[in-house]
């Protein structure tokens, strides 16, 4: 898988994460034990696991966006994997103290959302530092300086 996939499956699968947040028939409420938000449209946990509301499911719109749209090249999609890497990472840390873990009661960052963020920045960061370039992207960056 090049880089340029990743961001082709994370495209589409934040684009697809974004639109089912916005069903109330695929969340189930928080527990009594969630933070409260200030912002507690659409909030609540997605598929009984992930805690959401709307700001949560544009900004996964938002970046499931960004994906598609670094299709373009391949240093374009590297370049959107390294930012997913930091952005993600961030969140996972966030997660884990109470004072951000909301976001200033803005965004849900807590509970099941701190791994699955942990393991997205940790598989960004394979195709955004880790990975060399394969055969293929190299053969096309050659094509394209032709």
């Amino acid at each position: 898988m090049t880089s340029r996939d990743f961001a082709r499956v994370i495209g589409i699968l934040f684009l697809a994460v974004g639109v089912l947040g916005f069903f109330p028939g695929l969340k189930f409420p928080p527990p009594p034990t969630a933070p409260q938000l200030a912002v507690d449209g659409a909030y609540g946990l997605l598929l009984g696991l992930f805690p959401v509301n709307w700001i949560h499911n544009l900004v996964h719109l938002g970046i499931g966006v960004a994906a598609l749209r670094s299709l373009h090249s391949i240093s374009d999609s590297r370049k959107f994997a390294r930012g997913l890497t930091l952005l993600y990472g961030g969140l996972a840390v966030m997660g884990l103290i109470p004072v951000l873990n909301t976001i200033f009661s803005l965004v849900p960052l807590f509970g099941h959302d701190v791994w699955l963020h942990a393991t997205t920045a940790a598989v960004a960061a394979y195709f955004g530092f880790g990975q060399r370039a394969e055969n293929m992207e190299t053969r096309e960056r050659y094509r394209r300086a032709a």
